[in-house]
């Protein structure tokens, strides 16, 4: 008699949800990691020791160590993309992210505010993080052609539309390092016991740099 078909060995694969969660608790580890002793002392086995995860593991998500900060920026990447794609018609582009700082159920559960700043203020000084920063910012700048060509009908390869995003793109980069760079360099992410009234006054500050920023980019968006 033939045995039935046996089930597969080994765990259950994981959904696409839990992987992306993997790598966002890594990335999050990872920005932890760097600040608290820099890029060249952290290694692929604390990052994953401290998420619980091994070694191996890190690398199959990751290729480098510099790399695992990717989420953190693509989720906002992303967070971005759909707002431009929901600008109504008169709606001052200054005004566009307001709502995403200023209230705490519309704040994605991805990058957080405190650690993503955090990670900004590291590619200042370290060389490998910079070449992520900038290489998001690159891959961006596509995504944010196509949200504004589904917003205002010209095809995303169109001339106006590429000058719109590359200028929204720089605007929007320029707003974020010059808030980061310009908090306590010394402050790592925010600890879940941080005072409200230091969160309210950040987000504050951040908001007005990034209407700022929109203000000027503006004159050339609508």
């Amino acid at each position: 008699m033939t045995a039935p078909p046996r089930g597969r060995a080994g765990r259950p694969p994981l959904t696409e949800e839990r992987k992306a969660e993997t790598r966002l608790r890594i990335a999050r580890a990872a920005v932890e990691l760097f600040v608290a002793q820099g890029v060249v002392a952290t290694t692929g086995e604390q990052i994953g020791q401290a998420v619980g995860v091994s070694a191996r593991t890190v690398w199959r998500y990751f290729p480098s160590k510099e790399s695992c900060v990717r989420p953190l920026l693509s989720a906002g990447i992303d967070l971005v993309a759909a707002r431009l794609r929901d600008w109504l018609p008169g709606q001052p582009l200054e005004q566009l992210f307001e709502d995403e700082f200023t209230d705490a159920h519309d704040v994605p559960a991805g990058p957080d505010r405190a650690t993503v700043g955090a990670l900004v203020r590291l590619t200042r000084t370290e060389p490998g993080l910079r070449a992520v920063w900038l290489q998001m910012y690159d891959e961006a700048e596509p995504v944010f052609a196509r949200a504004l060509a589904e917003r205002a009908g010209p095809p995303a390869d169109d001339l106006r539309t590429t000058i719109r995003a590359a200028m929204f793109n720089a605007a929007l980069r320029a707003a974020v390092e010059h808030y980061a760079w310009r908090t306590d360099t010394t402050a790592g992410p925010t600890t879940a016991d941080a005072g409200t009234t230091d969160a309210a006054t950040a987000d504050a500050e951040l908001v007005a740099t990034l209407r700022s920023a929109f203000t000027v980019a503006a004159e050339g968006l609508r």
